[in-house]
């Protein structure tokens, strides 16, 4: 039920914002119509190279974390399925829960500790924002390059906070463990060692990891770029960046799944210093049906997938009479 009610909120946001604005839909719809199909085809398949890029980071991330030596390492591919399913999970629920469930289907699939490898989701999670904070900085030069575009102020702000907040959680991990495992009930302090263990070691090779997850930001830049091409519109390459960086700020708004209906009038009022609003709307909607409606029905595909897989394996497990079983823990020692 509060699923629905956020897609009644998300239907009620975009009839607002239509009808306040006094967008003329045909007009819209004329530059949604017109454009070239080939380009929104390209910006598609740029679009689904994240999830390779993003799949292979998170694979490094698990093998980091020792997930390579106590239990089956994800290959590329179906690191980047379960990223895919998190991603669908994320658009249809509140709070970002995808993330939860990708550290859960994972655990499904392969037996692991799900407290550590929900470590490693955290650890991406810290990076992804200094990234987005790069790139935020990145655009916002970008666009002070063209005197006739100023940025607003909060979204750097927004992401200062963020990056402040997520290195400041990863500096009191680091140095307080031992007094934040004391408070814990006994019971819960395996797990958090081992969910400490996940997000510490998924640090090592920084560098590349790194590298992966700018690859990623990238293919979502330019996704956009080619929805953008596709309509056959003018607009700056730092607004491309900025608009894309603004979209993933927005998205994780909880008052609707995935951002609907907030994540559509962002980029559209940013779109809108740059194109009519008509055609700042008909660019909103080609991306979201690529980044949302498009990632829903392919995550759902998956998640059909993966149910078959976890389904085998507990049939596996109940034909041998065993259970699956985290490996022991370690005392984070290099944590």
């Amino acid at each position: 039920m509060p699923t629905i009610a956020s897609f009644v909120v998300a239907v009620a946001i975009i009839v607002f914002l239509v009808s306040r604005f006094s967008i003329d839909l045909e007009a819209t719809w004329q530059t949604i119509r017109h454009s070239n199909p080939l380009l929104y085809i390209t910006a598609v398949l740029v679009h689904y190279t994240t999830f390779l890029f993003r799949g292979a980071r998170w694979r490094m991330l698990l093998r980091n974390a020792g997930a390579a030596t106590e239990e089956s390492l994800p290959s590329v591919t179906a690191s980047a399925r379960l990223v895919l399913m998190g991603w669908m999970a994320s658009s249809v629920t509140w709070f970002r829960m995808g993330d939860a469930y990708r550290a859960y289907a994972y655990t499904e699939e392969s037996g692991a500790s799900l407290a550590r490898t929900g470590g490693t989701v955290l650890a991406e999670r810290v990076m992804d924002v200094l990234l987005v904070f790069m790139l935020l900085l990145t655009g916002i030069l970008l666009l002070y390059l063209d005197t006739d575009l100023r940025p607003s102020q909060t979204l750097i702000l927004v992401g200062l906070a963020l990056s402040v907040l997520s290195l400041s959680a990863l500096l009191v991990m680091r140095f307080f463990w031992k007094s934040l495992t004391r408070f814990l009930p006994r019971r819960l302090q395996r797990a958090y060692i081992s969910f400490h263990l996940g997000t510490m070691r998924s640090f090592r090779t920084l560098p590349l990891v790194m590298l992966l997850g700018l690859l990623g930001w990238l293919s979502e830049v330019g996704r956009l770029y080619f929805v953008v091409k596709a309509t056959g519109l003018e607009v700056g390459f730092g607004l491309i960046m900025f608009v894309m960086v603004a979209n993933a700020l927005l998205s994780a708004v909880p008052l609707t799944p995935g951002g609907l209906g907030i994540v559509e009038a962002g980029i559209g009022g940013l779109l809108a210093l740059a194109v009519s609003a008509e055609e700042a709307v008909s660019i909103a909607l080609l991306d979201r049906s690529i980044s949302y409606l498009s990632v829903v029905i392919f995550g759902i595909v998956a998640l059909v997938y993966h149910q078959r897989i976890a389904l085998r394996r507990s049939r596996g497990l109940g034909s041998t009479g065993t259970k699956g079983m985290a490996a022991p823990e370690e005392k984070p020692g290099d944590g």
